[in-house]
């Protein structure tokens, strides 16, 4: 298979800055800017002319802390920070073929920016990129398999996400708002039907991201309310001598009593896994009486934006805020009925299962896609019949 430079197929024109035109007027061309790359859903219009594009040029972000982003099928003027890949030859070359091999060139492009402060590509390393050399209808088919691809993984997303939805609604239905507590249930002190156990201060010196038996968790391993994530690169191993009470059982309940990442403090997650994870005192474990409450009443209790509200009014600090169990057991709900609760950990535990399914699902996909874009940008997708192009 040969290969050409990037280079030597596309010309390289910088963006400009525009001034945005008002609401309704001047609006003869669609002002593209770093956001729009992603999505559509900020669109901004300028009356000004500058570099244009249209939906077989390439677009990439120049310029700053998303250097390196593609972006194509836009049309429009692009801005300063952006910069168009006009394809030379269009017809021996797919526009959306190589726009799917550089965004696998991200990492690539993020590691030879130039720039101390202000990321920017560096123009070298871009046009050094190699692009098989394929016929037009194949570089055409195995872009629309990538779509494709993408386009299941989109929906096997939309549905994790349709669910987490639907959960938070039928909490929400069930019990209402827990502090305003609508539904007249019995009024309680958290500090009366539960307690926070502060996690163990672990020693920096025994911290590690080369991995290890025992993870550590923090209140970085919160994502947005109420998910568990691995911190990937960043996560960190515990490989000193601990107090075994530390160690963490699946389905245990713990809060954020710090707040790490902005707007997670006093957010909840569940243990997804035993005898692997340890809490440190920036979290706190919950313990009460399961005959009063249930885990899952009590995770979406503390996901809940009122609750939340209160911790964060009650919490101290400047910089970083912080709260204490005793802040935390002065907040005062309505409490259901266990019965209730149990109902609701019931429906929880179903919707997790479909959860769990759609997952594998997605994971198997992003593996697929991965495996497919290999292939297809080393020339190695073989196709029994090319797709016609129109």
């Amino acid at each position: 298979m040969k290969f050409e430079r990037l280079g030597e197929i596309v010309k390289i024109t910088k963006g400009k800055k525009h001034e945005p035109a008002p609401e309704k007027e001047g609006r003869n061309f669609r002002y593209i800017q770093i956001d729009d790359l992603r999505n559509d859903n900020n669109l901004k219009f300028t009356d000004e002319k500058g570099t244009e594009v249209n939906e077989n040029d390439l677009i990439i972000a120049w310029d700053g802390a998303n250097a390196g982003t593609i972006g194509f099928g836009l049309r429009g003027m692009i801005g300063s920070t952006l910069a168009r890949l006009r394809i030379k030859e269009e017809k021996e070359y797919n526009t959306d073929f190589i726009g799917y091999l550089l965004r696998s060139q991200n990492k690539f492009l993020r590691s030879k920016t130039t720039g101390a402060t202000i990321p920017h590509i560096s123009k070298n390393a871009l046009e050094s990129i190699n692009i098989p050399q394929l016929d037009y209808p194949k570089q055409y088919t195995a872009a629309l398999v990538l779509k494709r691809t993408l386009t299941l993984i989109e929906q096997r997303k939309q549905s994790v996400a349709l669910l987490d939805e639907f959960l938070k609604s039928t909490f929400l239905e069930m019990f209402g708002d827990p502090v305003k507590n609508e539904k007249e249930f019995q009024v309680k002190l958290l500090g009366d039907v539960l307690s926070i156990k502060h996690g163990f201060a672990f020693s920096s010196e025994f911290f590690t991201t080369d991995g290890g038996e025992y993870v550590l968790l923090t209140p970085g391993n919160f994502y947005e309310v109420g998910g568990y994530r691995d911190r990937g690169e960043k996560q960190k191993y515990y490989l000193g001598e601990f107090p075994k009470e530390y160690l963490m059982r699946k389905g245990e309940l713990l809060v954020a009593m710090t707040e790490q990442a902005a707007g997670l403090l006093g957010s909840a997650i569940i243990v997804p896994h035993s005898n692997i994870f340890l809490h440190n005192q920036r979290l706190g474990l919950v313990q009460f009486d399961k005959k009063i409450l249930s885990t899952h009443f009590l995770f979406y209790l503390f996901n809940f934006n009122s609750i939340r509200f209160l911790i964060h009014a009650k919490a101290t600090g400047l910089k970083v805020r912080h709260t204490s169990p005793t802040r935390i057991q002065e907040i005062s709900i309505g409490v259901p009925p266990i019965e209730l609760q149990n109902k609701f950990s019931d429906i929880v535990t179903k919707a997790e299962t479909l959860k769990e399914e759609y997952k594998k699902s997605l994971d198997e996909l992003e593996n697929l896609y991965g495996s497919l874009s290999q292939k297809a940008f080393k020339g190695e997708l073989e196709f029994s019949k090319p797709v016609a192009v129109n």
